[in-house]
């Protein structure tokens, strides 16, 4: 196994998903899958607002980034191409300091 391969990444989340049956036990049902990332992101919440260490941050990002990894084999699709062509419609965007910090967005001519 190569820990720096996407594809190990994507396989080491498939075989987690089959050890535990997640297709057949309501692991892969997106609003379940949604919970979860809404749950994590609350983790990562608190680690950043509760001043936990660097550690434990990197912890729950990766639980969020092995849900998505999850999740793209859920939903079968492709989330290295997801990726690649969401950069690329951002490096098309242009940057607007707002509430002084920086977003990237689709600006719809809305005063913000």
């Amino acid at each position: 196994m190569n820990r720096d391969s996407y594809a190990d990444m994507l396989s080491a989340v498939q075989a987690f998903h089959d050890k535990h049956r997640f297709s057949e036990t309501g692991g892969e049902e997106m609003t379940y899958r949604i919970a979860l990332m809404a749950e994590e992101l609350g983790e990562i919440s608190a680690c950043v607002t509760k001043g936990k260490s660097k550690q434990a941050l990197a912890e729950e990002v990766a639980d969020l980034l092995i849900l998505l990894f999850g999740t793209s084999i859920a939903q079968d699709f492709d989330l290295k191409q997801a990726f690649w062509e969401k950069m690329e419609k951002l490096d098309q965007r242009e940057s607007r300091i707002i509430n002084g910090r920086i977003r990237v967005s689709e600006f719809r001519d809305v005063d913000m």
